[in-house]
């Protein structure tokens, strides 16, 4: 073991001083070439330019907003569901009815308009004066998850 073979314990290396005479290594223009905007003390040119072409983040179209990361529901009245023949109400018969646009999402049931019959409803969301009118047609309520759009069968496995 020699002492130029040993290894420096602290691992920052000091920086150069610049501009302190010409013996010192980085003197007189201290690294910043001659003349021009980048040898002056606050020259250079701010984040981002592009020296006078339309930079990146102007030529880039403008996103506005954000996306909500809570799931779009759709809503269907009580009236809706006591109009339709069906026993049991799930997101299948009201897609076959018209009552949504896709079978897929989530459905949440309000309580404007009246139902006669006892109906089984097995979607999504309900609210609470809805389920009460529900209840008091002789009807239930379950809480299912929405159809799923690509269901795995044994062969896909």
């Amino acid at each position: 073991m020699k002492y130029n073979e040993l290894h420096r314990l602290s691992t920052k290396k000091k920086a150069q001083r610049v501009g302190r005479g010409i013996a010192a290594g980085r003197g007189k223009t201290a690294g910043r070439g001659t003349k021009g905007q980048g040898s002056r003390k606050s020259g250079g040119v701010r984040l981002g330019f592009e020296g006078g072409q339309m930079p990146l983040y102007m030529r880039l179209p403008k996103l506005r907003g954000f996306r909500s990361l809570q799931p779009k529901t759709t809503t269907v009245n009580v009236g809706d569901i006591g109009r339709l023949k069906n026993v049991t109400i799930d997101n299948q018969t009201l897609y076959e009815n018209g009552l949504i646009d896709n079978p897929h999402v989530l459905v949440k049931v309000l309580s404007n308009g009246e139902i006669k019959q006892p109906k089984k409803i097995k979607l999504q969301l309900i609210s609470k004066t809805a389920e009460a009118k529900v209840k008091a047609a002789g009807g239930s309520f379950e809480s299912t998850t929405p159809l799923k759009k690509h269901p795995k069968t044994e062969t896909a496995k």
